[in-house]
C-alpha cells in the first residue's frame, strides 16, 4: 500500500503547529504595527562584491564591532539568521530528542515551542504570575531533566523586564544543570537592563541579541548569540556552514560601525517619545480597559471586545497583533510603536469605539 508524502514525514512533523509569524497571517493594511518591526526604511549600500565566493562562517567585522558594542569579548559572540537560528542551535546542541525537555514561561515568544517540537524535544511550561514574573518554585519543581530555559527579557509580548533578583535565583538553581538564554531581542530600548555583564559569573548563561528592532533590519535576517567560549565552541559544530550571506555581513558590519550605531540611538529615542504619547492617548480611548508598562517598541493593551476593534482597524487597513490566545493574555492586542502619524491613525480608529467595542453609530 502506498503512502502519501504527509505519511513520510515524521510524526511531530504532521503535528506540529507553525508559529504564526505576521508576514504569514497576512492583511491588506498600510499601517502595519503588528511584528515589531522599525517604521521607517533607512538606506545602506553594499560595499562587497565578490558574490562568486562563499562568505565567512563568522565575519571578523561583524563578529568583532559586535562584541564592542556589547561589551564582551570576540570570542562570546557568534551570529547568525537572526536570533531564531540562535534558539534552534542551543536546542539542537544541548538536548537529547526523545530524553532532554526545555522550558519557558508563557505569555511569551512561540519559537521556543516551536524549535523544540521541530527538533523533537520536549518542551515544559511554567506560566507566569500575575505581574509576568517568574514563578521560581514552580520552576524548581519542574527542572528534572530540562536542559534549556528561556526567559524573554524585556518579554514578549507583554514588553515587562524579569526581575534580575529572581533571574540571579534561577541561575544559581540551575547551575551545573541546564543552559539559561536570556532572549534580548529589545534590549536597547532599555540597555541598562542587559545580562552581557554576567556572562564572566555564569557559565551557563546565553544571551539572544537582534539587529532586528532598534536596528531597523528585520530584513536582514541577523542575530546574535552571546555566551562562553565553551558554549559558543558547541554551537559552532552544528551551525550551517556559511549562515550570513555576503550582502548581510556588509551591511550588518556598516550597522555595528560608530554611525550606524549612533542611528540606531536616534531610532530607539523616536521610539521611545512616540511610545510616551502612544501610552497616553490610549489610556484616554473609552474602549481601552488597561494598558500595560512597556520597555519595548510595542504597547501591550486590554480592550472591551478585542475582537471587535481588531477587525474595525483590520479593515481600516491597521494591522495590529491579536494576544487572546495567550495565557493571561484575554482581550490583549499588541501595537507596535510605528511612527507619530501611525500612532494617530490608531487614536483616531479607537476614538470612535465605545466600552463595547463596537462604534458609536453602531451602538
Amino acid at each position: 500500500m502506498s503512502s502519501t508524502i504527509e505519511d513520510l514525514a515524521r510524526d511531530n512533523v504532521r503535528a506540529l503547529t507553525p508559529y504564526q509569524s505576521a508576514r504569514r497571517l497576512g492583511g491588506n493594511g498600510d499601517v502595519w504595527l503588528n511584528a515589531n518591526e522599525f517604521a521607517q526604511t533607512q538606506t545602506w549600500q553594499l560595499t562587497q562584491q565578490t558574490l562568486n565566493r562563499y562568505p565567512e562562517c563568522q565575519p571578523k567585522a561583524v563578529i568583532e564591532r559586535y562584541a564592542a558594542y556589547a561589551g564582551v569579548q570576540p570570542e562570546q559572540v557568534l551570529v547568525s539568521r537572526g536570533a531564531d537560528e540562535g534558539i534552534e542551535l542551543l536546542i539542537r546542541a544541548f538536548c537529547e530528542p526523545g530524553k532532554d525537555a526545555v522550558l519557558y514561561c508563557p505569555p511569551t515568544y512561540g519559537m521556543y515551542s516551536v524549535s523544540a517540537e521541530t527538533i523533537g524535544v520536549e518542551y515544559r511550561t511554567v506560566p507566569a504570575l500575575e505581574d509576568w514574573q517568574l514563578d521560581l518554585p514552580a520552576i524548581a519543581e519542574q527542572l528534572d531533566g530540562v536542559k534549556v530555559l528561556f526567559v524573554c527579557s524585556p518579554n514578549n509580548p507583554t514588553g515587562n523586564l524579569i526581575n534580575p533578583d529572581d533571574l540571579r535565583q534561577l541561575l544559581a538553581m540551575t547551575a551545573g544543570k541546564a543552559i539559561v538564554v536570556a532572549d534580548e531581542a529589545y534590549i536597547e530600548f532599555c540597555p541598562q537592563a542587559t545580562l552581557a555583564g554576567w556572562l564572566k559569573e555564569y557559565p551557563h548563561l546565553v544571551i539572544l541579541r537582534t539587529l532586528s528592532k532598534a536596528f531597523a533590519l528585520a530584513g536582514l535576517r541577523c542575530g546574535f548569540t552571546l555566551a562562553n567560549k565553551p558554549v559558543i565552541d558547541l554551537l559552532m559544530k552544528v551551525i550551517a556552514p556559511y549562515p550570513l550571506s555576503t550582502p548581510v555581513a556588509d551591511i550588518a558590519a556598516q550597522a555595528l560601525s560608530e554611525a550606524g550605531l549612533a542611528l540606531m540611538r536616534s531610532n530607539v529615542a523616536d521610539v521611545l517619545s512616540t511610545r510616551e504619547w502612544l501610552i497616553e492617548q490610549l489610556q484616554s480611548c473609552d474602549c481601552v480597559e488597561a494598558v500595560f508598562p512597556s520597555e519595548t517598541n510595542y504597547v501591550l493593551a486590554r480592550f472591551s471586545a478585542s475582537s471587535n476593534v481588531f477587525k474595525t482597524l483590520w479593515d481600516q487597513g491597521i494591522i495590529l497583533r491579536d494576544q487572546n490566545k495567550q495565557p493571561s493574555l484575554s482581550g490583549c492586542l499588541r501595537i507596535t510603536v510605528g511612527t507619530r502619524a501611525e500612532c494617530e491613525r490608531v487614536i483616531s480608529a479607537l476614538r470612535p469605539l465605545a466600552g463595547a467595542g463596537l462604534s458609536l453609530e453602531q451602538a
